[in-house]
C-alpha cells in the first residue's frame, strides 16, 4: 500500500472511531445509539466502497492508456 493510501486509511479509521465514540457517549436510549451506530456503519461502508469504485476505474483507465501506448510503440517499431 503506497503511503496516500495509508493516510486515506488512518484518515477513515479516525473518522469512524471519532463518530462510534461521539455516539457511545451521547445521551440518548440503548436502542437510538445501536440505530445511530448501524447508520454510521452504514455510511462508512458506503463511503469506502465509493473510492474503491472511483479507484478501480482510474486503475482500468491507466490499464487501457498504457496497452494503448505499448501498442503504439510496437508498431513503430514494427
Amino acid at each position: 500500500m503506497n503511503t496516500s493510501g495509508k493516510i486515506l486509511a488512518s484518515v477513515a479509521a479516525g473518522i469512524a472511531a471519532g463518530a462510534v465514540l461521539g455516539i457511545l457517549f451521547a445521551p440518548d436510549k440503548g436502542i437510538e445509539t445501536r440505530r445511530k451506530i448501524s447508520d454510521q456503519g452504514k455510511k462508512l461502508a458506503d463511503g469506502v466502497k465509493n473510492k474503491f469504485n472511483k479507484g478501480k476505474d482510474r486503475l482500468n483507465e491507466f490499464k487501457e492508456e498504457f496497452e494503448k501506448t505499448v501498442i503504439d510503440k510496437v508498431n513503430e517499431f514494427a
